[in-house]
């Protein structure tokens, strides 16, 4: 396959996923401002969004305080933030025009569909009555995005640089998103520390879960309270929970072995280390060295990998 071809699949789909995991998390910080607390925990709320995406200077420069509705609208529509679900909606969209002839007709419809229905919700200023009905779509979306690719996409290379792309872009942005919010507890976090407020523990736990739709599946892996530990295992070294690290990497393997080339042997191997960390790890001795330090670890393979696969695959025809 030409690299330049490689390159569209890959970044169409990273895009994609993108849209959603910034839907995601705008959502549930949005459901979670409406519950009753104060101003500086809602603000630490937002500003830990913007924490997550690195966009804290950018939002800063443009629009000073931190403000729910100003990083909404920063984070949704904002032409001039790349990371916005806007740009990567209309970076989605390009990507997938560039490589038309590669995609099924189904794909390509779809992924045009959501960019000119995206606009016409903003000009009908759906986001300003119901926000969240506007970031359930783009979830929506996604997951139909997702669907067309593998139910009508033959199973070659092209849908294999699609799942490297989406699955690569999701590690990424779950160990960020747990990341962020162990940070607001406590400045690390190496298991069980003094009993806290429990209730907001529930609230602040639940929040995540429900961030990468985990809610039901830690209710039915763990059957108990929510605990910090759980929840970090849950997402971190569960194979069967569908946006844990340790899914995500396995996915991201099983696919570039699928499109292995002669220069690809050391991002394979990077990848199959990885893997296999995960596949043996132990929530407790990843306690132990402290979360912050074992996920900043976790996201420099995750860029390092990202930076092997453009070397290997794609970059060739910029």
């Amino acid at each position: 396959m030409l690299s330049r071809t490689a390159d569209h699949l890959f970044w169409m789909s990273r895009y994609m996923e993108r849209a959603e995991n910034t839907a995601r998390m705008l959502d549930v910080n949005y459901q979670t401002s409406l519950l009753p607390q104060s101003a500086a925990v809602s603000e630490l709320g937002w500003r830990g969004l913007l924490s997550i995406s690195e966009l804290s200077g950018d939002y800063g420069a443009r629009y000073g305080a931190v403000d729910g509705r100003k990083v909404m609208d920063f984070m949704l529509r904002d032409e001039r933030n790349p990371s916005s679900i806007f740009c990567c909606l209309r970076a989605a969209r390009e990507n997938a025009r560039a490589v038309r002839g590669a995609l099924t007709t189904e794909v390509w419809e779809t992924t045009n569909q959501t960019w000119l229905e995206f606009n016409r919700l903003l000009r009908e200023k759906s986001f300003d009555r119901d926000p969240s009905a506007v970031f359930e779509w783009v979830k929506f979306r996604s997951h139909l995005s997702r669907g067309v690719q593998v139910g009508t996409m033959l199973q070659d290379e092209a849908l294999h640089f699609v799942r490297i792309g989406t699955f690569l872009e999701r590690a990424d942005n779950t160990a960020r998103l747990l990341d962020v919010k162990f940070h607001a507890v406590e400045s690390d976090f190496y298991g069980a520390a003094d009993a806290r407020d429990l209730e907001y523990d529930f609230y602040h736990w639940t929040a995540i879960l429900r961030s990468v739709s985990g809610f039901e599946v830690y209710r039915k892996v763990y059957r108990n309270v929510i605990q910090p530990e759980k929840v970090a295992e849950l997402l971190i070294l569960r194979p069967d929970m569908p946006r844990s690290l340790a899914a995500c990497t396995h996915e991201v393997t099983i696919n570039l072995a699928l499109v292995a080339n002669e220069q690809s042997a050391e991002t394979l191997r990077r990848a199959g280390r990885l893997q296999a960390d995960l596949q043996f790890g132990r929530i407790d001795e990843i306690l132990a060295t402290g979360l912050h330090a074992y996920l900043t670890q976790f996201l420099d393979r995750v860029g390092d990998l990202g930076a092997g696969i453009s070397r290997d695959f794609l970059v060739s025809a910029h």
